[in-house]
């Protein structure tokens, strides 16, 4: 017989001991969108960026003290073929109105990789760490990213907010089930707490009023089932019989 506990708050997977295990959805970031083209010139159009990966897709997820380095990216295309990309993540209402928080690449200069004459996708890198970049817990959700390139031809095209990426506080599971071993037709009970990192104290805390899934699955089997819903009470914990 498997247990597992899946908590659906968004939030990273992570996995627990034992049987029972925690696998909690994540939101996914905003799909890209096309930026309108900007030039030094006038008269001559500048690259039009078509994509502006954070990630992978993938939301930044981060716990109390480890930083996490991802990868960003820019594709682009332009006659003259492109010279370089740049991206970085911003929060806030706008760039003039003043910035709350801003995610910049580790690198100078983006590697840039041709797939052709004309496009090409540079590629970056982030480092975010949650003890100098993420001072409030009002920072977690939507951030807005900045992309733009340069052609070879001296034009630029950028947008301060050409897409969205999230980045979110981690969220873990404990769980257990007693009396072990189980006995078949037996009753168990499941105890177990979520909790969710705190940015501001560097701390985590109950996560409280989430729905936790409890799924079975057969020994002979590869299909979960869900036989009960919970919620974590007012400190994250849980409590259930079944």
């Amino acid at each position: 017989m498997r247990i597992r506990a899946t908590a659906t708050a968004a939030a990273t997977a992570v996995v627990a001991s034992g049987a029972l295990i925690l696998s909690a959805t994540a939101v996914p970031a905003a799909q890209a969108a096309t930026a309108g083209p900007g030039t030094l010139d006038p008269g001559a159009p500048g690259p039009v960026v078509s994509e502006a990966l954070v990630n992978g897709g993938k939301d930044i997820v981060l716990g109390t003290t480890a930083p996490r380095t991802v990868t960003v990216s820019v594709t682009a295309s332009h006659p003259s073929g492109i010279e370089t990309g740049w991206l970085m993540l911003w929060h806030g209402k706008d760039q003039e109105e003043g910035l709350e928080a801003v995610l910049l690449p580790n690198e100078d200069a983006a590697t840039c990789r041709a797939a052709s004459a004309t496009t090409s996708t540079c590629s970056l890198t982030i480092t975010v760490d949650p003890r100098a970049d993420l001072y409030k817990n009002s920072l977690a959700g939507t951030w807005h990213v900045l992309a733009g390139a340069r052609a070879k031809d001296g034009s630029l095209t950028s947008s301060d907010f050409f897409t969205t990426a999230r980045v979110q506080r981690l969220s873990k599971l404990t769980v257990d089930a007693a009396p072990e071993p189980v006995r078949k037709g037996g009753t168990i009970t499941v105890t177990g707490k979520l909790s969710r990192a705190n940015w501001e104290d560097h701390k985590y805390h109950g996560y409280t009023g989430q729905a936790v899934k409890l799924q079975f699955r057969k020994k002979t089997s590869s299909t979960y089932t869900t036989i009960k819903t919970i919620k974590t009470n007012s400190t994250g914990n849980l409590k259930t019989t079944v």
